[in-house]
């Protein structure tokens, strides 16, 4: 199995660790770095030395999958000089971690370099998983909720591979917003059609979390469930929009930014502010290019557009959404535009102070 990096949260002095990570294509000097930039880069060298081993490739959440693909789709070329020379390029400057590299390509691999270059040099990268990994039967990490965003991108690069996630399942009773059964199912007792609230358990401690998610068995592939984000539960009093109101209204602002600007959304994320006497909705977008709503400190003509935008977000937000605005109960929506590389920012400064790999 391949890993992105930052998937393993371990400490070097943990004598449980080694067993576990002998399943996994990179060493654990790779896995247990601390540069996230030089761990990511090195898992998908060692990746690639193993292609013909690997079955699964998994980070914790669809982000982790996304920023990895992303790396590779910049970093091929480097990547594939470093397999033809047998040792990694002087940007990964942690010794230990680059000894293990070394060892673990065994040598110069100009074979395996060439093709991996003529897969990378194809238009498409559709489908590129499969192509560059042949064995590799699924694609594992959390998709649902604000994960969502993420699943196009993703399938993408999987094509016919399954994206899956393993978890257990507790029966859901939408119309009273609560669990009917308190005894978790696997997935052999899953039935199509029926929701269900998704528990965890993971190697980092957590059992039976449950995580809020709501979804819905549409079908199975193979053995596999297939599933559909629903809505979030439990319901708190501060909740003025589903995850899946939000997800489709940014499907509809994204594809009217693309139409009126042609501009793509890159990430977003968004708060509810409870502060203020009226709640408001904050959403932080980053864009493939900001700079063209100001100019030499003016808003260029642009805004119209964006403000035109803007107005198709807040009108397609959901029933809830506006129920509460035509009563008054919540302010007109707030979206601000941050600068590009905002979101890897502060995602890299939260991890340096301690925080988990996850999405900001």
């Amino acid at each position: 199995m391949a890993m992105t990096a930052t998937a393993f949260p371990f400490s070097s002095n943990n004598p449980n660790v080694s067993p576990f990570l002998s399943s996994f294509a990179s060493p654990k000097e790779v896995i247990l770095g601390t540069d996230v930039n030089e761990q990511m880069y090195c898992h998908l060298l060692c990746g690639l030395r193993h292609c013909d081993l690997i079955d699964g490739v998994g980070a914790p959440y669809a982000a982790g999958l996304i920023k990895a693909f992303t790396l590779l789709e910049t970093k091929w070329e480097m990547l594939c000089e470093d397999l033809e020379n047998g040792i990694p390029n002087s940007e990964v400057g942690d010794a230990e971690m680059r000894q293990s590299v070394i060892e673990t390509l065994g040598g110069a691999q100009p074979d395996l370099s060439k093709r991996v270059r003529e897969i990378c040099e194809q238009t498409s990268w559709e489908g590129i998983v499969s192509k560059l990994w042949p064995n590799v039967r699924y694609l594992k990490s959390v998709n649902t909720g604000s994960m969502e965003q993420y699943y196009p991108k993703l399938k993408y690069y999987a094509g016919e591979i399954p994206i899956l996630a393993y978890f257990e399942f507790l029966p859901f009773n939408i119309e009273k917003s609560c669990v009917s059964n308190e005894e978790t199912v696997d997935i052999s007792g899953l039935e199509v059609g029926e929701m269900y609230e998704l528990v965890v358990t993971t190697f980092r401690g957590f059992y039976h979390l449950r995580l809020g998610d709501i979804v819905r068995v549409v079908g199975f592939y193979k053995t596999s469930p297939q599933v559909e984000f629903v809505t979030r539960a439990p319901k708190s009093s501060g909740e003025i929009i589903t995850e899946k109101d939000l997800l489709s209204a940014m499907a509809s602002f994204h594809r009217a930014l693309r139409n009126e600007l042609d501009v793509e959304i890159m990430e977003f994320s968004s708060f509810v502010d409870l502060e203020l006497e009226t709640k408001k909705l904050n959403v932080f977008i980053e864009l493939t290019v900001e700079s063209i709503f100001l100019k030499n400190g003016e808003f260029t003509e642009s805004n119209g557009a964006l403000r035109k935008c803007c107005s198709v977000l807040e009108d397609s937000m959901g029933g809830i959404y506006q129920v509460m605005k035509a009563r008054g109960e919540i302010d007109p929506l707030l979206i601000s535009i941050v600068k590009k590389g905002t979101f890897d920012w502060l995602l890299e400064e939260a991890i340096k102070n301690g925080g988990a790999c996850k999405p900001i």
